[in-house]
């Protein structure tokens, strides 16, 4: 029987399901979860104790830069709101996506902005 090959989002998905089985957020250490698209990034701040999502930041509200610069502003940004909401330590959901490129922008920024992983 032939093995029918799967599509990027679904290895991506599977990809995913293997981070999340050892990562997770709690209300003094949120998970912060990236998702990427062709043309945007987003972030959020998850705390997976409550389900609750605590706050997002997308790059659509960036107008200038590449992607690789908005990126890297989206995550100045949620390190800002988050340290408005005094939360300083995070742990990193890469969520299935190569820690490589905007993803790893995303995660510069919170850092340079002062958030801790």
């Amino acid at each position: 029987m032939p093995v029918i090959p799967k599509t990027r989002e679904q290895q991506r998905f599977r990809r995913h399901l293997r981070v999340r089985k050892k990562v997770s957020g709690t209300a003094e250490r949120p998970r912060l979860v990236v998702f990427r698209s062709l043309k945007h990034i987003t972030a959020q701040l998850v705390d997976d104790a409550t389900g609750r999502t605590l706050m997002t930041v997308t790059s659509g509200a960036i107008d200038t830069g590449k992607k690789t610069e908005k990126s890297l502003a989206v995550g100045k940004l949620i390190a800002a709101k988050a340290k408005d909401a005094g939360i300083t330590k995070v742990v990193f959901d890469r969520a299935g996506y190569q820690y490589h490129g905007r993803v790893k922008a995303v995660a510069d920024g919170a850092r340079e902005a002062g958030l801790e992983f």
